[in-house]
């Protein structure tokens, strides 16, 4: 899938596009795309990222007071609901609504710019939230976004998750087909 990462310049302090350039890329391509709302009061521009051709529509739990609605809202626009963490939001944020989301995401960077070191202190966090989703929602992805690289991302899968984001490593590198395969050799054959 491609991860597009959406800034509004207020929840984090980058900005980035919006849902006119996530129609272009739907254009482009058949993979699935994961829409990551990193914006203040995604309930409001939830249905453009719906037109535009988002198929999964992640929302941080700390942008939206009503984050179980929110999600009602994703849904009914068709598309797979997923929440962002913050590295320093716990996940009892998540546990009564661990039964109605798609895809989890733990951010092991605090979210806004791309480059930036892993926050190890993550770790247990990504094992809590793989026991709960085992618990309540097995059918959930458990994605993790941030600092991940060839040293980080084996670590990341054995703590339990099955999707990751790279952005930086893979894009910095000499070649992202290399790169790419590279990190998918550092991976147990089941993520």
């Amino acid at each position: 899938m491609l991860h597009l990462d959406i800034m509004d310049g207020h929840f984090v302090p980058n900005l980035t596009f919006g849902p006119l350039l996530v129609a272009a890329i739907r254009r482009l391509t058949r993979l699935p795309l994961d829409a990551h709302l990193m914006i203040t009061a995604p309930e409001l521009y939830l249905p453009q990222f719906a037109e535009a051709g988002a198929d999964i529509i992640t929302v941080h739990a700390e942008a939206t007071p009503h984050l179980h609605r929110c999600l009602q809202q994703v849904r009914s626009l068709g598309c797979q609901a997923g929440v962002a963490l913050n590295p320093a939001t716990g996940i009892d944020v998540v546990e009564q609504i661990a039964g109605d989301i798609d895809l989890l995401l733990v951010m092991s960077v605090n979210p806004g710019f791309g480059g930036q070191a892993f926050i190890e202190a993550v770790l247990p966090k990504i094992q809590h939230c793989r026991g709960l989703l085992d618990e309540r929602n097995d059918s959930c992805l458990l994605q993790v976004d941030g600092g991940l690289n060839r040293d980080t991302i084996t670590r990341v899968a054995a703590a339990g998750a099955d999707t990751f984001v790279v952005g930086s490593a893979l894009f910095g590198a000499s070649s992202v087909r290399t790169e790419l395969e590279e990190l998918r050799q550092r991976l147990p054959a089941d993520a």
